[in-house]
């Protein structure tokens, strides 16, 4: 549905958000499944994600999504990064589960951060060229340190949220207290919590095998504060569809669009 070209952008991003809750979903209740089974735990893989560089603002992004990358417990490399304009390719090593959630999710997310970076970029502009006679050139810089700190802040907020709709949903399949099921259901939940947890340790080693001299990059110096704040308030706001219940195993409706 989200492919579907009949659909408005509002939709398929709504869509698309869905489809990536119902895959985190349905990770953390694999991994009771593989306990309550007995079976090994979710493969390690690799993907490869091509991050454009347009604008000058590659960098911005490759953070922003290395973030996002991260909430899901995957580790990332980046190649090609020092270019200024030109495309460079993410790297993403992490559970083959936690993959296919990002390889449907991150196409929105960027949809979206690029959509609402470009609106209040110009917006941003409007306003300081009403505060005193800026150059051209100087009105450029602005806008770009402005729309490199929207995109890192945005990806920051977007990262957080992941992590608390995990942590809510681990929680959520931990039985406690007097509603607490029999000691084997208990016992599935524990050790599901400890599978994930194994996963990411899983990760960081296969991560050091197949990148064992990785070289860092240096961070952007250019910031905006402002761009930095409106960019983690977009990010809070985003259609990832983890607005809905985490209780109850019923299905859920989509978010509202903006």
């Amino acid at each position: 549905m989200a492919e579907d070209p009949s659909v408005t952008d509002a939709e398929s991003q709504a869509f698309t958000a869905k489809a990536a809750e119902l895959m985190t979903r349905h990770a953390i209740a694999e991994a009771e499944a593989r306990v309550e089974r007995g079976e090994e735990p979710d493969a390690i893989g690799r993907m490869d994600y091509t991050v454009s560089g347009v604008g000058g603002h590659g960098k911005a992004r490759v953070r922003a999504l290395a973030d996002i990358a991260a909430a899901y417990g995957c580790q990332s490399a980046v190649r090609g990064n020092s270019s200024e304009n030109t495309d460079r390719v993410l790297i993403l090593v992490g559970t083959v589960s936690a993959l296919d959630a990002l390889r449907m999710l991150m196409p929105s997310i960027s949809m979206q951060m690029e959509s609402s970076a470009k609106f209040m970029s110009s917006g941003h502009v409007t306003d300081i060229r009403e505060l005193r006679n800026y150059t051209r050139s100087e009105l450029e810089t602005e806008r770009k340190r402005y729309y490199r700190s929207f995109v890192r802040a945005y990806g920051q907020a977007v990262a957080e949220r992941i992590r608390e709709f995990r942590r809510r949903l681990q929680e959520a399949a931990r039985p406690t207290g007097a509603g607490a099921g029999p000691d084997g259901e208990v016992a599935s939940a524990r050790g599901a919590e400890l599978v994930l947890r194994a996963d990411v340790h899983r990760v960081q080693e296969e991560f050091q095998k197949q990148f064992p001299q990785l070289r860092k990059h240096r961070p952007e110096r250019t910031h905006s504060a402002a761009g930095a704040r409106a960019g983690y308030q977009r990010g809070r706001q985003a259609q990832l569809g983890l607005e809905t219940s985490v209780t109850g195993a019923g299905s859920s409706s989509l978010p509202t669009s903006e």
